[in-house]
């Protein structure tokens, strides 16, 4: 089976070895991904922002393998503070409310950066769509 290897150009990709996505066959792994904290829109203190920014971008890394957030089967959430669950629950479930992922809530006590709140790693299935034919 061939492999795909999604990279962004973060420098951090060289650094540690690393791609934000990998998919072979089927099968689809998104490292875990911290917010794009820019202290307007997505704050150092805002975790609801953050999980959406975060799923905002995966969503945009499984398109480009073809799949969309329907494929995906688990995610783990990573947090640096537990009290944030109804925040990040409610930004799951704008995302995952109808398709319902295994997942799993853990609390950590750092994660690479101070601002950072929250991460998320993510699992997909490609699975087959049926073709529309046109005329029926």
């Amino acid at each position: 089976m061939k492999r795909e290897n999604i990279l962004t150009g973060s420098s951090w990709e060289e650094k540690m070895g690393y791609c934000r996505a990998v998919r072979i066959g089927n099968s689809i792994e998104v490292s875990g991904t911290v917010a794009i904290v820019d202290g307007e829109k997505v704050k150092a203190d805002d975790a609801y922002a953050q999980t959406i920014n975060i799923l905002e971008r995966v969503e945009k890394v499984l398109e480009d393998l073809k799949v969309s957030m329907d494929d995906v089967i688990r995610t783990r959430i990573f947090t640096t503070d537990i009290s944030t669950f109804e925040a990040v629950a409610m930004a799951h479930s704008k995302f995952f409310k109808d398709i319902k992922p295994a997942t799993g809530f853990y609390e950590i006590s750092k994660l690479v950066s101070p601002e950072y709140l929250v991460e998320i790693e993510f699992t997909a299935i490609a699975t087959e769509k049926p073709l529309i034919q046109e005329g029926l």
